[in-house]
């Protein structure tokens, strides 16, 4: 008999940092593979100059989020009906 697995629940307090966290490691990934595809090709080396741009994005990406989107948040709150 197999018991089937709990999802993964993870506390309410951690979803702001977690979205910051995903959207930033998911939206840096995408944008420096194009930037880098279109800058230097998808030549030698490609996966190295990628990985680098990557970390860069992502740490300029991740403490962005975090602070701009509760702005957004409380802006849209205060402008949307």
């Amino acid at each position: 008999m197999q018991l089937a697995a709990k999802p993964l629940k993870i506390p309410a307090r951690f979803a702001a940092v977690l979205f910051a966290f995903i959207m930033s490691a998911t939206l840096g990934g995408v944008m420096s593979a194009i930037i880098t595809a279109v800058n230097t090709g998808f030549s030698d080396g490609y996966l190295t100059r990628w990985l680098h741009a990557y970390a860069l994005a992502f740490s300029l990406a991740f403490p962005s989020v975090t602070f701009i989107a509760p702005v957004v948040r409380r802006f849209l709150d205060r402008h949307t009906i």
